[in-house]
């Protein structure tokens, strides 16, 4: 095991022993992705992992995404690959903060964007996702909603769904704040022929001038399908590597150099191998009460997303 593929194949054969299901978010790195056995967003790794055979799953993430996990697969063993990894944006609101909006906002609906804490989602109405956010907010019956915690993205949003009064909570994501209007300029200055990416939680300024505007898959089936061959990538940096490696005869620039996630990086090719050999990682517990109403808030998104 002194190299990455010697890991890697080690990994991979203690997997199948122990009956483990490894789930790594797009924005691990590419030794993990090799030995993933799903890799996608948060919510479509959820859904998976429902679905998988196996009775434990790994998740290649942060805590929330585990979390989500567990919800949706209650009887499963769910793992962390590393015990540290949190999300910024997923704890900045808590459960008190959220009662004290409703009181402020009567009549508003909770809308909750899936990189939330189980926690929080127990006081929330429904979910969202980057992808689903639209149509779930414009499925919704109430007129009024308030949507926490990423401005950005409930911006973006409200932008597309004019009829809704959306009300926005300071809240967004760290990471992609750190994408600016300055770097727009900046990177079409050097390369004016690429198209645009961004993902709907950068700032607003920057979403406007993007050519599309998308989750982490939306954007890389965008490339997929587009017959361009040059790209500004507007998200976690982890993605222009991906691209790279899928499409060899396509270049791809990050739009910030600030675009990294240190939460997302602190999970290791290792630290996957000591959490499925059980001398790594932590298992998400819950409380059964929390599940069941955090579940709520997400079964209430697939039932609006399948109208």
């Amino acid at each position: 095991m002194d190299t990455i593929k010697g890991l890697q194949e080690e990994i991979r054969k203690l997997k199948k022993e122990k009956d483990v299901c490894i789930l790594a978010h797009a924005y691990q790195s590419q030794d993990i992705l090799e030995i993933a056995d799903y890799v996608g967003d948060s919510y479509g790794l959820s859904v998976k992992a429902a679905d998988a055979a196996q009775r434990t799953m790994l998740m290649c993430g942060v805590r929330f995404m585990a979390e989500t996990v567990k919800i949706l697969s209650p009887h499963k063993t769910v793992l962390l690959s590393h015990a540290m990894a949190g999300c910024p944006m997923a704890e900045q609101f808590s459960v008190d903060d959220i009662r004290a909006l409703k009181e402020q906002y009567p009549g508003y609906a909770v809308a909750a964007y899936i990189n939330t804490t189980a926690e929080l989602k127990t006081v929330c109405d429904v979910c969202v996702t980057s992808s689903s956010a639209v149509k779930i907010i414009r499925s919704l019956e109430n007129k009024q909603v308030l949507f926490i915690p990423d401005c950005s993205l409930g911006a973006w949003v409200a932008a597309q769904v004019p009829e809704k009064e959306i009300q926005l909570v300071q809240g967004g994501c760290p990471v992609h704040r750190n994408i600016t209007a300055a770097d727009v300029k900046a990177m079409r200055n050097i390369h004016p022929g690429a198209k645009l990416l961004v993902h709907p939680e950068c700032l607003p300024e920057v979403a406007k001038q993007a050519d599309y505007v998308g989750s982490t898959t939306g954007i890389m089936d965008y490339v997929k399908e587009s017959e361009a061959v040059e790209f500004l990538i507007g998200t976690e940096n982890s993605i222009v590597q991906h691209l790279q490696f899928a499409y060899k005869k396509k270049r791809f620039y990050p739009l910030s150099a600030a675009c990294i996630c240190s939460d997302m990086r602190l999970t290791t090719l290792v630290d996957v191998y000591d959490c499925i050999n059980g001398t790594g990682g932590e298992q998400i517990v819950l409380p059964d009460a929390v599940m069941d109403q955090a579940r709520g808030c997400i079964q209430k998104m697939m039932e609006l997303e399948r109208k």
